[in-house]
């Protein structure tokens, strides 16, 4: 099980770790706080952008280094929990499941993985054992994985409220042109009521 437990460890805890990077340095090819932050703004409505980059760069690269490491694994597993969650639901809904078709495939697995090892603990191989700390079981891994779910809530209800206050901005102004142009239709063009003017004084006379 301690092989088993490591192996899951390293490929998910420097996977996510490598993701942290894209956002906070521009590694691997990523945007970099810069460019995250206008995707998460103009694209997921995450704002500030450049805040909300940071918050998940910091958080993947801390989630997925304690992974690696087995260091206070709780911890680490509630912030991969939290981060797929708001990834999954910002930038993966309406797509369906599967990965291929941009679905949430993928950070449902990373977030179970996450879960899972809330519960099971890092195995012997890690910080954890090595200090002493038991930090795993049904309550660590409970209390772990709905810290996580609360804490993405709590960020995708931010960003609701921005979506819902852009769609009413918008709805706003679309009213306002309504009214714009009902009002030019309404109203005759000078040259109109010019013309008007004109034939009826020639009828007068």
């Amino acid at each position: 099980m301690t092989v088993g437990l490591l192996i899951l460890r390293l490929v998910v805890g420097l996977g996510l770790a490598a993701h942290g990077c894209q956002k906070l340095f521009g590694w691997f090819g990523g945007g970099g706080i810069a460019g995250t932050g206008a995707f998460f703004e103009n694209h997921l409505r995450l704002r500030p952008g450049r805040v909300h980059a940071t918050l998940a760069g910091l958080t993947e690269l801390g989630g997925g280094l304690g992974l690696v490491l087995g260091l206070l694994t709780p911890v680490a597993a509630a912030a991969v929990v939290g981060v797929m969650l708001v990834a999954g639901a910002s930038a993966h809904r309406g797509k369906g499941f599967f990965v291929t078709q941009g679905g949430f495939e993928y950070t449902l697995v990373l977030g179970a993985v996450g879960a899972a090892l809330a519960y099971t603990g890092p195995g012997r191989a890690s910080i954890d054992h090595a200090l002493g700390w038991d930090l795993n079981g049904f309550v660590w891994g409970t209390v772990a994985t709905l810290f996580g779910i609360v804490a993405g809530l709590c960020l995708l209800a931010g960003r609701t409220r921005l979506v819902e206050g852009d769609t009413a901005v918008a709805g706003g102004r679309e009213a306002g042109l309504e009214r714009s142009e009902s009002a030019s239709h309404a109203a005759p063009p000078p040259e109109t009521a010019s013309a008007s003017d004109t034939g009826s004084q020639a009828a007068g006379r």
